[in-house]
């Protein structure tokens, strides 16, 4: 009975999912695909493999210290019979809050031959570029990518001799307990999974890690950690600090992502094991821990949204909006702990972008063993361009590649890979020694009310490499033109990319900002590193709420975003431990502490500095294209700030000062002649 419900449930999931899953494609042999070798990656990954079959176990118990016990199925190599090897093999280890199940369904449906190469000629055949709609073309092309691979589990890699564990983290999917979302006891979790699976007797002892998203954060967090048995990693899309990337940015508080997904969470982790139910084995302790706690988190963002006066928000959000509390801490990584070879993969618009190449730039081992692929993609459109020809290799290819070199010791030259391989913004793929770019200079460029002629904004200004000698007094009001904006596109993890006015073009968002613009640049200009934009604002309340984002603007006027960063102005002191800074004292990445204890209500009419991040980007501007900054009082529906804060902040309109006393600039790392 319970493989008829297993085998039910499948036939209704291929329906259901048969549109967005398909096999991997083809690697190319040039370019920053790793040439000849890169080739030979992809035909070890796509040829013959030493067993032919997978063998699973469903629903094994793994009892932690605390006595909660969790669930995981374990893939095994198979021989012709379809019995799991003997053999000890590396092992490979999926921590997921998406359930087991929903693994194992998605790793079905791509396991089916006819099934999956229908879905991958399709996705193949769709290509809307030139047309309104091209992004739908963007995220179709991250089918052929291998990123399900990554996500589910990779039957090639299995059967080329890995055993793959896929767990439900404490309380979501079949496993007890309550839902810890990555905080301590739940990493303390992590390790326990890591030091079972090495004692098994199917496992050699050498751990990997793999997953995406939540479930390659976990791995950067018990890395830190460093449990004896684990060897590698290779975190898709992770985050060293979801409250800084994603919960809050700025001090913004995510309005569009996180609800949508604690919902998602919280509603896969209340669907009962039914093959146990039927075999009268129900696990009453599962359905207890669940009823004690059925909507994790749900509280706290209903309370931070619905409370007006910041005296009444409730302990659990006092504690989140603490920079020094157990919960953050909890929730952040530091890199310079791990010391295993780390594949760190990510995109320019992605919601964790904030973290990918700032993990791989504090990791302390050499080139090689640590690697950064970052693409120009959003969170559910990694490796939309691999496998291509002339591009890098498909995410899985890598995968299989980085825990062959780690876990089985074959020296297949991925370690001299990279070992940084990014998409520039602009341009195409590059290769590089490090990033930023070796060569890139911060320079200020200055925002000026002189016009520059080239934008339909609530004022048109310009950039200038000196400030103007005039003063004067911007205003913009918060809108609604953001729902039409890459911010929002990033919020949807990628859905909205499909409309390019809005995922590949600011001009809409524009009308309800101020534009500030470079002349063309003469030749091609990089832009690589973190970006920092001084802001001299004047509220008309105790608070307000800033965003900047940095811009390529091409010949024909298209505005396209490059990165983003935003501000509650009342909580502008910057934590200067996490600061970079010039020798003359200007920011690089100034790292506002976004805590209640260090908050600094503004003065109505007084100006007021604000120093605002900008994720660090890999871009070129072509000839002819200029540099841009927007400003706007508002980022919905990215963000917005708590309640508490938005009440005080009236929604008003709000001032920006130009004095070349007190400037506002741009702080940007360029590379190369630009002209300006």
């Amino acid at each position: 009975m319970r493989y008829a419900l297993r085998t039910a449930a499948l036939v209704v999931a291929a329906v259901a999912l048969a549109p967005f899953l398909s096999p991997s494609a083809a690697a190319s042999p040039v370019g920053p695909d790793g040439g000849a070798t890169g080739a030979a990656w992809a035909a070890t990954e796509d040829g013959p493999q030493q067993y032919p079959n997978v063998f699973i176990e469903w629903d094994v118990p793994i009892t932690m210290s605390d006595g909660t016990v969790l669930k995981g199925n374990v893939y095994h190599p198979a021989d012709a019979a379809g019995q799991p090897i003997s053999t000890p093999t590396p092992t490979v280890v999926n921590m997921t809050p998406y359930t087991k199940l929903g693994s194992m369904i998605a790793d079905s449906m791509i396991s089916i031959p006819w099934l999956s190469d229908a879905v991958l000629q399709v996705a193949r055949d769709v290509d809307l570029s030139g047309t309104p709609f091209s992004g739908i073309t963007d995220l179709t092309k991250a089918l052929g990518g291998g990123l399900l691979r990554n996500f589910t589990v990779d039957r090639q890699l299995i059967k080329s001799g890995y055993t793959q564990v896929v767990v439900d983290v404490r309380g979501t999917g079949f496993s007890q307990g309550i839902w810890d979302l990555l905080r301590y006891r739940e990493q303390q979790d992590t390790v326990e999974v890591i030091d079972w699976a090495a004692r098994q007797p199917w496992s050699t002892g050498d751990i990997g890690m793999n997953g995406v998203s939540y479930s390659g954060l976990n791995q950067l967090q018990v890395a830190a950690k460093n449990p004896p048995a684990l060897k590698a990693i290779f975190p898709v899309v992770p985050s060293r600090n979801p409250f800084r990337d994603l919960v809050a940015p700025g001090g913004g508080f995510g309005i569009t992502f996180m609800p949508a997904w604690l919902a998602a969470v919280n509603g896969g982790k209340l669907v009962p094991d039914l093959a146990s139910v039927l075999r009268g084995q129900f696990d009453m302790k599962w359905l207890m821990d669940r009823l004690a706690d059925p909507f994790t988190f749900v509280d706290a963002l209903v309370n931070v949204l619905i409370t007006p006066d910041i005296n009444q928000l409730s302990p659990k959000v006092q504690e989140v909006l603490h920079s020094d509390s157990s919960f953050r801490q909890a929730w952040e990584t530091d890199p310079t702990r791990i010391t295993v070879p780390t594949f760190v993969t990510g995109g320019w618009h992605d919601v964790f972008v904030n973290s990918q190449a700032d993990v791989y730039r504090r990791i302390p081992l050499p080139p090689g063993q640590k690697q950064l692929f970052v693409g120009d993609g959003y969170h559910i459109s990694n490796g939309n361009e691999s496998g291509r020809p002339g591009l890098p290799p498909r995410m899985d290819v890598l995968q299989r590649a980085w825990f062959d070199k780690w876990l089985k010791g074959i020296d297949n030259g991925i370690d001299e890979y990279g070992p940084v391989t990014v998409r520039q913004q602009g341009g195409g793929w590059i290769t590089a020694p490090s990033f930023p770019q070796p060569g890139a200079e911060h320079r200020r460029m200055y925002l000026s009310a002189v016009p520059s002629g080239t934008a339909t904004s609530v004022h048109d200004g310009s950039l200038f490499a000196a400030p103007s000698p005039s003063v004067d007094r911007l205003t913009v009001a918060p809108g609604l033109t953001g729902l039409c904006s890459r911010d929002a596109a990033q919020q949807t993890i990628g859905v909205l990319s499909i409309i390019n006015a809005c995922g590949m073009d600011s001009r809409i968002q524009e009308l309800n900002g101020l534009t500030f613009t470079s002349a063309p640049v003469a030749e091609p200009t990089t832009i690589s590193g973190p970006i920092a934009v001084r802001l001299n604002t004047i509220q008309d309340a105790t608070d307000g709420y800033w965003v900047a984002t940095v811009n390529d603007v091409a010949p024909d006027g298209q505005s396209t975003v490059l990165s983003s960063g935003q501000l509650v102005a009342s909580l502008r002191a910057i934590d200067e431990a996490r600061s970079t800074r010039l020798p003359n004292g200007d920011y690089t990445d100034p790292v506002p502490d976004l805590s209640l204890d260090s908050r600094q209500p503004t003065v109505p009419g007084q100006p007021t500095a604000l120093d605002i991040s900008v994720p660090g980007i890999e871009a070129v501007l072509q000839p002819g294209h200029r540099l841009r900054v927007d400003v706007y009082a508002g980022n919905f529906p990215k963000g917005l700030p708590p309640t508490p804060l938005l009440v005080e902040s009236g929604l008003r309109p709000q001032h920006l000062l130009l004095d070349q006393n007190q400037p506002s600039f741009v702080n940007i790392p360029v590379r190369g002649n630009p002209g300006w």
